[in-house]
């Protein structure tokens, strides 16, 4: 399995929807990735398989310090592989490079040691309001 990881790196929309309903659950939406992206991130890492998008992360930006991971997904036949540790490294790698200074990432439960032991992220205290 040879997997290459790219910050900015190109997809189509179609591939973007079936890895999100692969990996979140269906439905698959129509969504315009590339629009959104362009408007509201800093950068996304793709990871690719001989040509197939397996992997995503969304890094959103406040315009200055702050980044955010959003949408880290995994084809789930190659999980539990370090697909995605190797996304966010990369996420974290070029957030650094941009000159943010803090990466942030929210998660459910059963995602904690994901982040915290295999990303190295650390617990935080932090607040939510459910829109």
């Amino acid at each position: 399995m040879t997997i290459k990881y790219e910050w900015r790196g190109d997809f189509d929309n179609a591939a973007l929807d079936a890895l999100h309903a692969d990996g979140f659950g269906p439905p698959v939406a129509e969504t315009d990735w590339r629009e959104r992206l362009e408007r509201y991130s800093l950068g996304w890492v793709c990871a690719d398989e001989d040509g197939a998008l397996v992997g995503f992360v969304n890094v959103a930006w406040d315009g200055g310090v702050h980044a955010f991971l959003l949408d880290t997904v995994v084809a789930q036949r190659l999980q539990m592989r370090g697909i995605g540790t190797a996304l966010v490294a990369t996420a974290a790698r070029e957030a650094r490079a941009a000159k943010c200074q803090w990466l942030h990432v929210d998660f459910e439960a059963h995602l904690r040691s994901f982040y915290f032991d295999a990303c190295g992220f650390r617990e935080t205290t932090a607040g939510l309001i459910a829109l």
